[in-house]
């Protein structure tokens, strides 16, 4: 009876998987061959649509382009985005940070901030004296991770009072890796350990060469199914059913993007807007990860693709809509605890006709095509 107890306690503690869960990464410049610093995000969230917008400078707000829930007609929540003067941002949720007693519903405010940044900051101080003067408790447990044009690079692992800044020139290398603890936090509490271990260990390589590109993490981290405490990827011979817990993508992920900056400017150099807009790119797959199409945005009117953008009458995003309908064949089973079952075969298979499989090399050939122009 004692161990029949203690496996539905373990059960309960599997199946909870909070909402707002995100796997994140700071690129220094060294560690990219094009010398350029990167913010990577795979979001986790319930809402699972999600688009890619423009907004225009306005007064004295900065113009700025960012992931948004579908839902979000208003934009008023920023979920990752870069700015026309190189200051990008995005952020996880954490676990381990809260101190107060302060209800749920006063919290979950990182978007807004994240938006509010996007308007106002041009560099990671900038960012840093927003949070010293926002009025607390700020409505916040969330790593922030940030970049500018010059090359910095930190996260602000931030509660609602107070936050500890980890740069990226202190770490013991030019890369930062986050999921829903923050290391400066409470001991053992939060979530996303194996998938924070998974990422650390399919990056390694990559670190180890100094070739830590986009899509590295795109193309590799977002679509992989290794599982670091088992050692094992799933996605090589393990049958065509597999339990979704723990990976990198998961049924609540909804988008993997990482921006890739200029080339770092040095300290008080200033290039125009026009020149940051064309050298910063979004690269963007909207959509369960394993399955979404890379497509580049800038941050310009021009910038971004319409099909990423919400429609006028849904507000859904075409790109998208497409991600998730491909999804659905992967999670095909909707009653019960279904989602918790994906098939694999969708992904791989033995006849090379799986997403994942005939989605890489366009994903690549977009990738290399867009640089080609960058870089000219």
């Amino acid at each position: 009876m004692a161990n029949r107890f203690l496996f539905f306690i373990c059960l309960a503690v599997i199946s909870f998987s909070p909402c707002l869960a995100c796997t994140s990464a700071i690129v220094g410049a060294d560690m990219n061959p094009y010398g350029r610093p990167m913010l990577w995000k795979n979001r986790d969230t319930s809402a699972f649509d999600n688009k890619i917008e423009y907004i225009p400078s306005k007064g004295n707000d900065f113009a700025y382009v960012a992931l948004f829930n579908s839902a979000d007609s208003l934009l008023n929540e920023a979920w990752m985005g870069m700015n026309e003067y190189g200051f990008a941002v995005m952020n996880t949720a954490s676990y381990n940070l809260k101190d107060d007693d302060v209800p749920q519903k006063e919290m979950d405010k990182e978007g807004f901030v994240m938006s509010l940044a996007l308007k106002k900051c041009k560099d990671i101080e900038d960012f840093a004296t927003l949070l010293d003067t926002l009025p607390c408790p700020m409505g916040i447990e969330a790593n922030f991770g940030v970049i500018d044009a010059y090359g910095h690079g930190a996260y602000f692992e931030t509660n609602n009072h107070q936050y500890n800044r980890i740069n990226l020139n202190e770490a013991p290398e030019p890369i930062i890796v986050r999921t829903n603890y923050s290391h400066t936090g409470r001991d053992n509490e939060g979530y996303g350990f194996i998938r924070e271990a998974n990422a650390n260990h399919l990056l390694q390589d990559y670190i180890e060469e100094k070739n830590v590109t986009p899509e590295v993490f795109t193309e590799v981290l977002s679509r992989s199914f290794y599982h670091s405490l088992l050692d094992k990827d799933f996605s090589k011979g393990e049958g065509k059913w597999v339990i979704d817990q723990d990976f990198i993508p998961r049924f609540t992920s909804t988008a993997s993007i990482v921006i890739e900056g200029c080339k770092p400017l040095k300290e008080g150099e200033t290039l125009s807007p026009d020149f940051l807009t064309q050298q910063y790119i979004m690269w963007t797959g909207l959509g369960y990860p394993p399955v979404s199409e890379i497509i580049p945005v800038w941050c310009s009117k021009e910038g971004v693709d319409k099909s990423l953008s919400g429609d006028s009458i849904t507000g859904k995003s075409l790109q998208c809509d497409k991600a998730l309908e491909r999804k659905s064949e992967v999670f095909p089973f909707t009653k019960g605890n279904g989602n918790k079952y994906m098939d694999m075969e969708v992904l791989f298979n033995e006849e090379g006709t799986g997403y994942v499989q005939q989605l890489l090399p366009q994903n690549l050939a977009t990738y290399q095509s867009t640089r080609a122009v960058r870089d000219k």
